[in-house]
């Protein structure tokens, strides 16, 4: 018999991950082992009944585990998710793959900060302070506001893997992989 809930539950993450954006990437990889901060500016569009927009500066810790143990094999959501079904979600379509297991994921964000421009002048607003300040390490997301934690959550995976090259190739230099 096929699972169609599995199915279905697939069908509505990527739907989630596909609504949300990284409008500023970083490129920077992360450590292999220890903790990775990746700091990001959410701007989020669709607040109550006026349509506002919000800024939201917030960081995710990123934690690999330096031995792994049958405890540390599936990964760990902390504060992506109001909703405990978005987290189950995430949780459910992530420990089916390898490249996620054994991380701790741990989300800060700081109050909301409502502003009156759209989500397009925001992003150009918070894309000239960044330059101004030569910040190449924090990203901007932007997402309908019900799908803040997909926003994050896609910002990390996306670190995640755009680094396992790297992290790879130091595991091989430092003759754990021959």
């Amino acid at each position: 018999m096929f699972p169609f809930d599995d199915f279905e539950h697939e069908r509505r993450f990527q739907a989630a991950m596909e609504a949300v954006q990284i409008a500023r990437p970083v490129h920077y990889s992360l450590f292999t082992f220890g903790q990775s901060d990746l700091p990001y500016l959410l701007v989020l569009s669709g607040l109550g009944e006026d349509k506002t927009v919000s800024v939201t500066r917030g960081e995710v810790k990123i934690t690999r585990p330096l031995i792994i143990t049958p405890d540390n094999v599936s990964p760990e959501f902390q504060d992506f998710f109001e909703n405990a079904d978005d987290a189950s979600l995430a949780q459910f379509a992530l420990s089916r793959t390898a490249s996620f297991s054994h991380l701790k994921l741990q989300n800060h964000s700081g109050p909301k900060r409502i502003v009156s421009d759209s989500v397009e002048e925001a992003v150009a607003k918070l894309n000239r302070q960044l330059d101004d300040e030569e910040e190449e390490h924090v990203a901007i997301l932007t997402a309908p506001a019900p799908l803040a934690g997909y926003a994050i959550l896609r910002y990390t995976l996306d670190r995640v893997l755009r680094s396992a090259p790297d992290n790879i190739q130091e595991l091989r230099e430092r003759g754990f992989l021959k």
